[in-house]
């Protein structure tokens, strides 16, 4: 049950983790009827949350079906994740890395590292560029890389399973640690923006085999 102020924030909050759990997939129509018996609200906070979604392309509303997970798309894709790739860029060129900072970004990867299936390494990767960019200080920018990283979400786990291709970005994130250490920001930038592009690469050849 929902019982702070703010319905439309918490509603979509859930759907997103509903979302990034897979309990929401893609074509799954989202029953407003349903989650609002579920969630104990007025379908009205819910209608906003999915508008706001639909904002940020992470759903699409079909005519007589509602709302549902959009489906992939390359050119969708190729958006999705250079902006991503330049809005984390910004973020870290804009930060401040502390002793602390380093520290936790190496826990993580080691995380990521351990992980023994495809969402458990999906959920580690984001929650490691989700650290690089804690120290950036545009809320409305972290806003927005979440969004993004929601629909990415879905085309990491319909395609990133290959674990040849996760020693790849495995490589890459300890190099961007190393330069984060020595304090060579543009370095840690350039291994930041290969990194997405390597998942990227990844991503349009699966979609368009």
């Amino acid at each position: 049950m929902l019982i702070k102020l703010n319905l439309r924030d918490q509603v979509r909050d859930y759907l997103l983790s509903e979302m990034i759990t897979g309990k929401l997939s893609i074509g799954k129509t989202i029953n407003l009827a349903a989650l609002s018996r579920k969630l104990n609200v007025s379908v009205t906070p819910i209608r906003e949350a999915l508008t706001q979604l639909q904002q940020s392309h992470i759903i699409k509303a079909v005519p007589n079906r509602g709302f549902i997970i959009a489906d992939l798309d390359v050119k969708e894709a190729e958006d999705l994740y250079e902006l991503v790739a330049n809005l984390e860029v910004m973020a870290i060129e804009n930060s401040e890395f502390t002793e602390e900072h380093i520290v936790e970004l190496k826990k993580q990867q080691e995380v990521f590292e351990n992980a023994t299936d495809a969402i458990s390494r999906i959920q580690a990767d984001l929650e490691f560029h989700k650290l690089l960019t804690k120290g950036y200080k545009n809320d409305l920018a972290l806003k927005i890389l979440h969004d993004l990283k929601t629909r990415i979400f879905f085309y990491e786990r319909a395609f990133t399973n290959d674990d040849s291709f996760y020693n790849k970005s495995d490589n890459q994130h300890d190099s961007i640690i190393s330069a984060i250490a020595d304090n060579n920001v543009p370095t840690a930038s350039l291994l930041l923006k290969m990194n997405w592009m390597l998942i990227l690469n990844y991503v349009q050849k699966k979609l368009t085999e």
